[in-house]
């Protein structure tokens, strides 16, 4: 009865080490593919799929490494033959060892497929207009419109207080300057979502420029109402007893 616990036991430690020998040389080689296909696609990480007789294989990349390579069969269990988690069992890595050569072989022919083309890019271009002169432009404007809204703050401030906003309507468009001292902080046409004749941030595209343009003696129009309003209304103002 205690033969057996007698008996020898077989050993894997030579085929776990062959294999991982294996599967460490795949998975350098496999690495140059992997860096192969980022450089090609132009991105840090993704995956190819290649076809063979025997099987599917997939790889997938990040940052120019491979995270794993998978082996489909005709038939049969898939095989993670490089992997993040563990080597594969020896003779699933032996199966697919037998469509490896394939496999590159796959992936040769899909990068020979690119062969030529850019062949039909032209070497030049052509010229690109400068907006220099458009930009200029549309700065002269916005910077004369700074000067009256910066002048318009300055009035509010006198009359109501260090900051606020004032807002009125032309053109049925709702147009709100709000003022810090006697800077004006925007001035805002449209609403929330509107556009930023002036700001903190920048001009608005040119073409915002040119359509609010013409309505800005119109906001200042109805400012300059606005201040002889607020004038009449002080100059009724008594303190004595006439």
């Amino acid at each position: 009865m205690t033969d057996e616990l007698e008996s020898d036991v077989e050993r894997m430690d030579d085929i776990a080490e062959q294999r991982d020998e294996l599967a460490a040389r795949v998975r350098a080689h496999a690495g140059e593919i992997a860096r192969e296909l980022a450089v090609l696609q132009g991105g840090d990480y993704g995956q190819e799929t290649f076809d063979t007789d025997g099987g599917r294989w997939t790889i997938k990349y990040e940052a120019g490494d491979v995270q794993y390579l998978r082996f489909e069969p005709t038939s049969g269990s898939e095989t993670y033959v490089v992997s993040s988690k563990q080597p594969p069992e020896p003779e699933a890595l032996e199966t697919a060892m037998t469509d490896y050569g394939a496999f590159v072989a796959a992936y040769n022919e899909y990068v020979r497929s690119f062969d030529g083309l850019f062949a039909d890019v032209p070497e030049e271009f052509p010229p690109v207009e400068s907006t220099a002169e458009l930009v200029a432009e549309r700065d002269r404007i916005v910077d004369r419109i700074r000067e009256v809204g910066d002048a318009m703050a300055a009035q509010l401030h006198r009359y109501d207080g260090e900051y606020g906003t004032y807002a009125t309507t032309v053109a049925g468009t709702r147009w709100e300057l709000k003022w810090d001292g006697d800077v004006a902080s925007y001035l805002r046409v449209g609403g929330s979502d509107g556009t930023y004749l002036l700001s903190q941030y920048g001009p608005p595209a040119a073409t915002e420029v040119r359509r609010l343009a013409d309505d800005v003696p119109a906001f200042v129009a109805a400012f300059n109402h606005y201040v002889d309003d607020l004038e009449a209304d002080l100059a009724q103002v008594s303190l004595g007893g006439d």
